[in-house]
């Protein structure tokens, strides 16, 4: 990624930020996608703490996603953060995609969560 395309993500999240945030009813579900890896998090930004994460590089999920393309690990990731959330009591979220188009591994994520029982 370019210096002026992270820039201009880095944009587009900050604007995006000033008009979604997480409470405790409803935490924001935040996307990271790196070049190799995809990061998920539920935030509540009132008390600033991540509730439940999930990623590709989880030791439970490194076996799982190991040699499969990178939309099926980001499904995957969905799936298993949808998963802790629903054990930690959250079922209702507000979808943060960090900046990123809603398109690929972005929306294989809030796809596979969605599969995994999570409303947003």
């Amino acid at each position: 990624m370019s210096v002026k395309s992270r820039i201009a993500r880095q944009r587009r999240h900050r604007r995006i930020r000033m008009k979604i945030s997480g409470t405790p009813e409803r935490p924001r579900l935040n996307v990271f996608r790196s070049l190799n890896h995809i990061y998920a998090q539920v935030i509540d930004d009132v008390s600033g703490r991540t509730l439940v994460s999930a990623s590709t590089i989880d030791k439970e999920l490194r076996a799982a996603v190991a040699g499969k393309p990178k939309r099926e690990q980001a499904a995957l990731v969905g799936k298993v953060v949808a998963e802790r959330a629903l054990a930690a009591g959250i079922t209702e979220v507000v979808f943060d995609r960090g900046g990123y188009l809603y398109h690929g591994r972005v929306k294989a994520l809030a796809e596979g969560a969605r599969e995994g029982g999570l409303k947003f």
